[in-house]
């Protein structure tokens, strides 16, 4: 079987403010590295639109309201809605948000369909930020949370973990899984850093959150220790039935928005040995999907060491 690359043009239609980190030439610089011929054998599907019972599996239907219809209506009206001075949307938010989180739900159904044997989700906006009853940190709907409550509430699977290296805490992410002790989050982050979230006590309701902050400065052998002795572990004892990857590359040495000095190897390392515990536990089972990376250049060749370490797992 194959790895699946899923996208949408949609994705690029999400107009952020001029200057904004954030903006389409992102998923461009990736799609753009995953052109290259050693790729070919990519499956590559089009997202499809996530409708609105996959979206509250995740998220209060209030918050739903809010991102589908009331800042829609005024980023019609005005070509920008502005949620917090970080995120805001614009005419074609609405169209590419629900594409970003269809595609992990479907992700999800070809993998468990046995079409593939994993899949990489190049989308945006990125989500991990989102919390259940909040948009934030440039995220609209958790992409991952959406597609991981799909894999429990729809394809059957018991028990799902994610696992989270943006350089940024996927406070969202923490948010949506903290009373549930089905579902297990993996993060390691900069800390202190932006949402401010993700400090090792922060354990959930059952010891499902695991936290391995890293200092401002740290490089990929505090990061491979943080996956060795904490995240790896963990993940290995919880035995998923599915893991979902929250794939942010802020981590590497050349992002603007963070100190971490991370490089390419390290995140094709962390893929790596997330996919031996995935073939040891859940039938190689994996989703991941696009959240941070800021330099254009770090985040297309960061984005093909992990995709392909998904494809020579």
């Amino acid at each position: 079987m194959t790895t699946a690359l899923i996208s949408h043009p949609a994705c690029l239609d999400h107009v952020t403010p001029p200057g904004h980190p954030e903006s389409a030439d992102r998923l461009r610089a990736v799609l753009r590295a995953l052109e290259a011929r050693e790729f070919e054998g990519l499956l590559r599907l089009d997202a499809p639109l996530a409708g609105e019972e996959s979206l509250l599996r995740a998220h209060a239907k209030f918050e739903i309201d809010q991102i589908l219809r009331v800042h829609a209506a005024e980023a019609g009206r005005n070509g920008h809605s502005y949620i917090d001075g970080d995120t805001s949307m614009s005419p074609g938010s609405v169209q590419a948000a629900l594409r970003a989180a269809g595609a992990v739900v479907a992700g999800v159904d070809e993998v468990a369909a046995g079409r593939i044997a994993n899949a990489f989700c190049a989308v945006r906006p990125p989500g991990h930020h989102a919390e259940r009853d909040r948009a934030m940190g440039f995220c609209l709907f958790n992409n991952i949370a959406i597609g991981a409550l799909h894999a429990r509430d729809v394809a059957g699977f018991a028990r799902i973990a994610v696992v989270d290296f943006d350089v940024h805490h996927g406070n969202g992410t923490q948010d949506i899984f903290f009373g549930d002790p089905d579902l297990l989050y993996a993060s390691t982050h900069q800390f202190p850093l932006y949402p401010g979230t993700g400090r090792p006590s922060e354990k959930g309701v059952a010891g499902n959150i695991f936290n391995a902050p890293l200092p401002p400065g740290a490089d990929g052998r505090a990061f491979r220790a943080a996956f060795e002795n904490l995240l790896l572990p963990a993940l290995d004892r919880f035995a998923p039935d599915f893991i979902f990857i929250s794939a942010g590359f802020d981590a590497h040495r050349a992002d603007p928005l963070a100190q971490l000095n991370l490089d390419e190897s390290d995140f094709a390392w962390a893929t790596s040995e997330i996919c031996s515990i995935a073939a040891r536990r859940c039938g190689g089972r994996i989703v991941s999907a696009l959240e941070g990376g800021y330099d254009l250049e770090a985040l297309g060749s960061s984005a093909a060491a992990h995709v392909r370490a998904l494809s020579h797992s």
